[in-house]
């Protein structure tokens, strides 16, 4: 197919629509998380997070004033209560009303309820009604009142406030997000420091075996962590750090070393061999070397590992599960935590919401302050 000069092929075309595409597959999952965070559990099951800037219609509930306390006899054996659903908040539109969930729409704005026997429930414009029947059905616990009202958008931060910073919720984000942070750090940085010298090791000395090491990295990458979970566990036992923190250190080392040394030894045997030879003319030493000229030169590939570690750390579940968490929960992260409120607050939207936007906050950050970094690292050492 002949293309036109100055046109774009359609190749490139599609290639930008998918990337566009992708990027679209993203952005609205996370906006939504966002939006819903800040609203509260009702408006969340009402409407969805686009329309969360609009009025919706939302189904309230209310009860009566207790009759025992508020009943008012007007004539020989009748009985009134006067009030209003609204009273102490915010007057909304009502659509409909009913008594029962049944029928959540049976009567409109006006109209009178027929509650049998004699006893009727009136409800007005504005949220006023009047509640009357013989002695024995005014008595006891309020009658219910169901309105769909048209409620105005609210937005609120007290669903973080619970999430982070009540100290008698129980199932806080809090501690688990202090306990991630507590395997993720150590988990980046020790295998950048050991991947780091391994990775020069094998890109500029030379030393018998080189070939056989570079070959077994390699294979390593296609290695399945969970073939080494219970050796690596039953190891762990036995020499006293199972189920802690330093366990998953190391755990989470030995699965990111492989992927560290071939991208970061990719990366440095593409540098300029002429800086290093004349380093090492000068007088510098192999160490010297590494640590003057190679890491600084070497840190998009550095910062381009250091992306992927903390992203896989972060999310990570499986390992936690085997290595770090307890009984006790004092080392809960927040994967296992976010699990675990899916269990006991199932339709608590609003608190899932803002537990899963925390846990992805922190990822979101890192990866926009490095991502420079990403395509340069992952693509250093490809090409000649």
């Amino acid at each position: 197919m002949m293309e036109t000069p100055g046109q774009k092929p359609l190749v490139v075309w599609a290639l930008n629509i998918s990337v566009v595409l992708l990027v679209l597959l993203w952005i609205f999952p996370t906006l939504g998380l966002f939006v819903s965070s800040f609203r509260t559990g009702d408006q969340i099951t009402a409407s969805g997070w686009w329309s969360s800037m609009f009025p919706a219609e939302q189904t309230l509930q209310f009860r009566a004033a207790d009759p025992d306390d508020n009943r008012i006899e007007t004539s020989a054996g009748v009985f009134v209560v006067e009030g209003n659903v609204f009273e102490g908040g915010d007057v909304l539109g009502i659509e409909s009303w009913g008594t029962s969930s049944r029928a959540l729409d049976a009567y409109q704005v006006g109209e009178t309820a027929d509650l049998g026997d004699g006893e009727t429930l009136t409800l007005s414009e504005g949220g006023a009604y009047v509640w009357q029947g013989d002695e024995d059905q005014m008595s006891g616990r309020g009658q219910r009142i169901f309105l769909t009202a048209t409620v105005p958008p609210e937005f609120t931060t007290n669903n973080y406030g619970f999430v982070l910073f009540d100290e008698d919720n129980s199932e806080g984000m809090a501690k688990a997000f202090f306990n991630t942070l507590t395997v993720v750090i150590p988990a980046t940085v020790i295998p950048i420091l050991i991947a780091a010298f391994a990775a020069y090791a094998l890109a500029w000395m030379d030393f018998p075996g080189r070939a056989l090491l570079i070959a077994a990295v390699v294979g390593l990458l296609v290695v399945p962590l969970q073939l080494a979970l219970i050796p690596l566990l039953t190891l762990h036992n036995a020499v006293g750090i199972g189920k802690g923190y330093l366990g998953v250190w190391l755990a989470h080392t030995g699965f990111g070393l492989p992927l560290a040394i071939y991208l970061l030894r990719n990366y440095m045997v593409g540098l300029p061999r002429d800086i290093i030879e004349n380093a090492r003319v000068d007088g510098a030493t192999e160490f010297q070397i590494f640590t003057k000229i190679i890491l600084p030169l070497s840190f998009p590939a550095l910062a381009s590992f250091a992306i992927f570690q903390f992203l896989w750390t972060w999310n990570d579940l499986l390992v936690a599960l085997v290595f770090l968490i307890d009984s006790s929960g004092q080392t809960t992260v927040m994967t296992k935590q976010i699990v675990e409120l899916l269990g006991t607050r199932g339709g608590d939207w609003e608190i899932l919401a803002t537990s899963a936007f925390v846990s992805i906050a922190v990822p979101l950050a890192v990866f926009f302050m490095m991502q420079r970094y990403l395509v340069r690292g992952l693509l250093a050492g490809s090409v000649k």
